[in-house]
């Protein structure tokens, strides 16, 4: 393959997690970009190797806020592509090459990582999940396998433009609504089936996902989607 797919991460105060992230990405991948979101917990003390970049942000923005910068940097680059995954080792990093390989068959699609969940996933995680999916659907029409994990291959010019119109998807709200809007765009969707592991406290597993606030700005953000739908022109 073309040196034009990167594997870009985004991390804040993810803990040993990040290191063992972007060795397992090394090994299975040359080009892997690591965005520091203003972590303050050592992690970002990775040592130098050939195909790494580390990327610094002088305060957290939030993830979508990291993967902005992150594709900025890569266009100027000269990258065409990007697979965003996770720093906290819940995303296969043996499957960046499957993925990679179908978004170069399809290089104008997003390769949508489908997760399959072992014992580690929380039932309120994978119940709660079913609802973003049903609305991404309806909003996009698309055969949407799932909205909210990580784990995918972008079209990098597209996902840049809908991020730069816009002021949201910097937290949280990235995974699902620039899926929405990238769709809305003309974008097609693949999926792709991926193995996903929780890791306990005790595992060294990080999560900055709060229930309570984060649930509360992902349903503004499918309010804000399903009124933006609403007054978008109808095409016929």
């Amino acid at each position: 393959m073309p040196r034009t797919h990167l594997v870009l991460i985004p991390s804040y105060n993810t803990g040993p997690k990040l290191r063992e992230t972007v060795t397992g990405a090394l090994r299975h991948w040359p080009d892997v970009w690591v965005v520091i979101d203003g972590s303050t917990d050592g992690s970002d003390a990775l040592p130098a190797a050939p195909g790494l970049r580390l990327l610094r942000r002088a305060r957290n923005g939030g993830k979508g806020a990291a993967v902005l910068e992150g594709l900025r940097a890569a266009r100027a680059e000269g990258f065409t592509h990007v697979l965003v995954m996770d720093a906290d080792g819940q995303h296969p990093e043996a499957e960046i090459p499957g993925f990679m390989a179908e978004s170069a068959l399809h290089p104008e699609a997003m390769i949508l990582g489908l997760p399959r969940f072992d014992a580690s996933a929380p039932r309120i995680r994978v119940l709660g999940r079913r609802l973003s999916n049903v609305l991404a659907r309806w909003e996009t029409g698309a055969e949407i396998g799932d909205a909210l994990f990580g784990f995918r291959v972008y079209p990098l010019t597209p996902l840049l433009t809908v991020m730069e119109a816009s002021r949201h998807m910097r937290g949280y709200d990235f995974d699902t609504e620039a899926l929405v809007r990238l769709c809305w765009q003309g974008v097609p969707v693949r999926n792709r089936a991926a193995p996903v592991r929780y890791f306990r406290p005790e595992e060294g597993g990080v999560s900055h996902f709060r229930y309570g606030r984060d649930n509360l700005r992902l349903a503004a953000m499918h309010l804000r989607l399903l009124r933006a739908l609403l007054l978008r022109p109808c095409r016929h």
